[in-house]
């Protein structure tokens, strides 16, 4: 134990000594929650969208107020749809909602009318938006001409109320920052640990260590004790920031957070090391830590594609993922609070792929230059 903890404490003086270890384990972590919580933002709000308004008249003009009066729309009013159209084509507005001619007479007489909603396809996300949005801003219509008349004017069979739990005003913020945690730190586990060891092949500082009477196994548990440390230190960093800066609500504990995080670096820990006996140059440590490790966290965590909307065959490569059981949990843990159950079976799996990556390492590493 004596040369494993000076082992350690070596590795924490390379860490500080390095500059770029330091950048990439503080600084990085910083970088990525600002583009994560700014940059990716899956909520639309103040769409453009085109009003035409075909029919005058008093229940009309209310309806028309009604989407004028919606927070979501930035609206351009028109009296025909051509007026409209080719801003609609260019890409200025993202959808147009149409009041058609005879609307007004329709009412009176008591028959069915429609309002049409056109939306720009090429942004899926965004006319989805727009249609519900557009539903909302005519349900809130039909809602003042009951109270209005005292009774319901559109008697309908079947009321729909909607509650949102855990996320009551739908930020993607409060689920995308906790899962860019696990994109972090992924990056300092993998990336951080490929590189720096690495680099030490590259400059003869390895060769030097391998000189030492220490055991291939001792020299892998001092690099894996000092880079799980600094790792749990981004993680701290990144909750930090998330809570304080970001005010994403947190209602798990810290201790539930904790062993997650632990259960996690681990696996991303001897992913690092794998790639580094396999590479022994910093260029294609990088370039395996982004392709096996950094993209798969990103594409097929359900970080922010939804791991049911993959293709099958895709799915089944997902569960050799670890961050695809974090991800879950981060969100979890945050929104919702500890459960537990959910908890254990996600580190089990993510201990289960940290022991293959570790097993893998083992296997691969020798105490010899060549």
């Amino acid at each position: 134990m004596r040369i494993v903890l000076a082992l350690v404490k070596k590795e924490f003086l390379q860490i500080v000594r390095d500059p770029s270890a330091l950048m990439i384990a503080i600084l990085l972590p910083v970088i990525l929650l600002f583009l994560f919580g700014y940059g990716v933002n899956l909520d639309s709000s103040r769409l453009r969208v085109g009003l035409v308004h075909e029919s005058p008249g008093a229940d009309s003009a209310a309806l028309r107020d009604s989407f004028l009066g919606s927070k979501f729309f930035h609206i351009t009013m028109a009296r025909n749809r051509m007026e409209v159209r080719d801003s609609l084509i260019r890409g200025d507005l993202r959808g147009m909602v149409v009041i058609p001619a005879g609307f007004e007479k329709a009412l009176d007489m008591g028959a069915p009318v429609s309002i049409q909603v056109v939306t720009d396809g090429s942004e899926p996300n965004s006319a989805q938006f727009v249609r519900n949005y557009a539903v909302g801003a005519v349900k809130t219509w039909i809602a003042r001409r009951d109270i209005e008349a005292g009774g319901a004017r559109f008697p309908g069979l079947v009321t729909i109320e909607s509650r949102f739990r855990y996320n009551q005003e739908l930020k993607s913020r409060n689920f995308l920052v906790p899962g860019s945690i696990a994109i972090i730190m992924t990056l300092i586990g993998v990336m951080l640990t490929s590189l720096v060891i690495s680099r030490e092949w590259e400059r003869g500082t390895m060769e030097a260590l391998m000189a030492t009477p220490v055991t291939i196994s001792q020299i892998l548990l001092g690099k894996l004790i000092a880079y799980y440390l600094l790792a749990l230190i981004s993680a701290f960093l990144s909750w930090a920031l998330a809570v304080f800066w970001y005010g994403v609500p947190f209602r798990g504990s810290i201790g539930a957070l904790l062993i997650l995080s632990s259960a996690y670096v681990l696996s991303a820990l001897g992913q690092g090391l794998l790639i580094s006996t396999l590479a022994k140059n910093q260029f294609m440590s990088a370039q395996m830590a982004i392709i096996t490790g950094f993209l798969p966290s990103l594409m097929f965590s359900g970080f922010i594609f939804e791991i049911g909307s993959i293709p099958s065959p895709v799915q089944e490569f997902t569960y050799a993922v670890a961050a695809r059981y974090l991800v879950p949990c981060l969100q979890t843990i945050f929104l919702v609070g500890d459960v537990w159950p959910l908890f254990v079976k996600s580190m089990a799996c993510m201990l289960t792929v940290a022991a293959a990556f570790f097993i893998l390492t083992a296997r691969k590493t020798t105490k010899r230059i060549f």
